[in-house]
């Protein structure tokens, strides 16, 4: 059965990330933990906004376009809204990555013929020289 709260070290174990990442989401009011002295504890919820953050960061969202998201499933319409722009977020994500792919595989390919060339530069040179 899983924990209603978490500790920070908790967190940090579970989710693989620092305490300073945790401070710093909450700083950027993407966390909310409970506050206790100078405890933080952290609910289901929080670690369901985690996730999200880390998978979020992983495709590349920013950490705004993260926060205008998970703020959306507050909204009370069973997250309808939420999941519609978080669609077309992601949709206008994916086609961004895929441009970029394009981009970095026609670098690579020009990078490949640049060192064949190279490469037969220099082997005309040693050719030359044992002549």
């Amino acid at each position: 059965m899983e924990k209603e709260l978490m500790t920070i070290r908790e967190m940090c174990d579970a989710h693989e990330v620092t305490p300073r990442t945790l401070r710093f989401y909450e700083a950027k009011e993407l966390l909310f933990p409970i506050r206790v002295g100078q405890k933080r504890l952290y609910t289901r919820r929080d670690r369901g906004r985690l996730k999200l953050i880390l998978r979020g960061k992983r495709f590349g969202f920013s950490l705004e376009e993260m926060r205008q998201l998970l703020d959306l499933y507050d909204r009370g319409d069973a997250q309808e809204e939420q999941l519609r722009r978080t669609y077309a977020v992601a949709r206008e994500r994916l086609a961004q990555m895929e441009r970029q792919r394009d981009e970095l595989n026609e670098a690579i390919a020009e990078l490949r013929g640049q060192l064949e060339w190279g490469a037969e530069m220099i082997a005309s040179f040693r050719r030359a020289a044992a002549e």
